[in-house]
């Protein structure tokens, strides 16, 4: 699923929220590093989301490509769950 949330600079951005076969939830940049387009298109198998475009394959948890062409991670959000609604915090985004 695509969501814009706002930064603390004000400014919007684009985050895929996904649940991965555990049925966790992970968000991360909806921006491929490659080529450029929603991730949020892509899909979601075990803990990996491939890009539709060009095929490259992230890790939900780290954002770390793991097939080419990407060869570049995309930011990774921390998530909580609070009742039903999911949380993500746009301005910390986690580094590995």
């Amino acid at each position: 699923m695509l969501v814009e949330l706002d930064g603390l600079d004000g400014a919007a951005v684009p985050v895929a929220v996904v649940r991965d076969g555990d049925g966790g939830y992970h968000a991360l940049s909806d921006i491929c590093s490659h080529g450029a387009v929603s991730l949020s298109d892509g899909e979601v198998t075990g803990c990996l989301v491939e890009c539709w475009l060009h095929g490259s394959q992230f890790d939900l948890r780290t954002g770390k490509p793991v097939q080419l062409p990407a060869i570049k991670p995309v930011p990774v959000y921390p998530v909580t769950i609070d009742g039903e609604n999911v949380l993500v915090d746009v301005d910390a985004p986690v580094t590995f």
